[in-house]
Parts: structure tokens; sequence; C-alpha cells
């Protein structure tokens, strides 16, 4: 029988090429692995957040939050992530240099303020006892007067976010809850740097360069206003400064 170096005896093994979705919900994440070859789900798992929705009070804080409040604390994130992928790589019994691709989805609006590096003002001691420091859960209902504002002062300056939200910009998204930190807390709103989608926040600390979903930005941000470039952008400077001077 005839040998050599291309012969079935001496290939190499087929080497899997696996892709990794990161989904993370209201109270817990998960992980998901697929063959990108064949389509096969090799390995999942889910893990609860330690933290879950803090709508009663902060971690360590006996002041009781206001109605409607709904927050989380970042670390929950690196948990769920740390645990659901160690337990899908572990379970397909395979190796991180498998994995050749990476999904991200996350429910929202779910934002938080940050340093310019990317810390979270929630983790500061200072800001620790301020739930406008904190993560604000999309179902964070609180904001509901800022957004009313918002869909005011959008009528009547003829925005057109107004008619690409069906006439109107919910309690539950971006700037409502921007709005809100700015409003009640403005010691915050001078010491974030940033104001970021949860799941671009990940995204941010994963690869180490912030970026911003245009499916996140365009459904809940706002950036649905035609520019003379034919795209796409936010709304002007004049509208933000008829919500308030310092936005």
């Amino acid at each position: 029988m005839k040998t050599g170096p291309h012969s079935a005896s001496h290939r190499a093994p087929h080497r899997r090429r696996l892709s990794l979705g990161l989904d993370f919900g209201t109270l817990s994440g998960r992980a998901l692995l697929v063959d990108v070859d064949t389509g096969e789900e090799v390995a999942t798992a889910v893990c609860d957040y330690s933290h879950g929705v803090l709508e009663s009070h902060l971690p360590g804080q006996k002041r009781r939050l206001p109605p409607d409040t709904a927050l989380q604390h970042p670390d929950d994130y690196w948990r769920v992530m740390i645990r659901t992928v160690s337990a899908t790589l572990r379970e397909a019994r395979a190796t991180p240099d498998e994995v050749i691709g990476l999904g991200v989805d996350f429910t929202s609006c779910t934002i938080l303020p940050t340093r310019r590096d990317g810390r979270p003002l929630c983790l500061e001691p200072r800001w620790r006892g301020n739930p406008h420091a904190w993560v604000k859960l999309w179902k964070h209902h609180s904001a509901q007067p800022q957004a009313d504002q918002i869909n005011a002062v959008g009528l009547r300056r003829r925005e057109p976010f107004v008619g690409a939200y069906g006439g109107r910009y919910s309690s539950e998204w971006f700037f409502s809850k921007v709005l809100e930190t700015l409003q009640l807390a403005p010691e915050v709103y001078q010491s974030a740097d940033r104001f970021i989608e949860a799941g671009d926040w990940i995204v941010w600390q994963l690869c180490g360069q912030e970026r911003r979903c245009v499916s996140a930005a365009g459904f809940k941000a706002m950036w649905v206003t035609p520019n003379k470039n034919g795209g796409w952008s936010y709304p002007s400077q004049k509208f933000f400064r008829a919500l308030h001077p310092k936005m």
C-alpha cells in the first residue's frame, strides 16, 4: 500500500469552525455555539443575573427606588459571559481558536453612563448610591415625562423622527432616559463621558473600540433623520438644545 504526505493516513483532522452567540436578556444571559459549516447547534448554556432587575433598592442601599425604576448591575453581564462561554466550550469540547465569529444581542433599549474608557459610573464609590448612574433596563419607565417632552418638542419643530416612530417616542428609549438623567441627576450627566447601549458597551469592552450598532441607533436613538448626503443622522443640535440647554 502506498503512503506519503498526501495519503489518507497522514491527513490533518478536520478543524471545526464555530460561531459563538451571546444573548443578554432581562433576567439572564445565554451562549450558543454553532458549527458554521453544518448549521448544527453544538452547545448552549444559560446563567441568571446575580442581581436580577433592581426595582426596589440598589445593592447595599436602604433607600427605596422611585416607582417604575428598572436597573441592572453591569458586573452581571461579565459573570454571565464568563460562565456561559466556558460552559459551552466545555460541552462542545472546543478550543477557543475554533471560534471564528462572535455575535452579541441585547434586550434594548438598555443604556448606561460611562467614563471615556468605558468604565461604568455606578462602579465608582461616589456614584453607587445614585440610581441614574446605573444601567437603565429597557423596562425602566420612569422617564415618561421626558418622553412626553421629546414628543411635544418634536411635533412643534416637525422633526422627522416623529413620523419614523409612528408619532410617539417611547419612555423606554435612549434619549428619554438620557434626558431624565440630565434633569434629575445633572451631576451624573456632567460626569459621564458617554451614554451607550449596553450591547454596544459589551462590544466595546470585548474589542477595545467604541462602535454604535446601526439597528439600535435607528430604532431607539433617533438615527432616522435624513442628511444632505442621502443617509441618516441624529436630529440637529437645535432640537436637543430645545429639550434642554445642556443636551
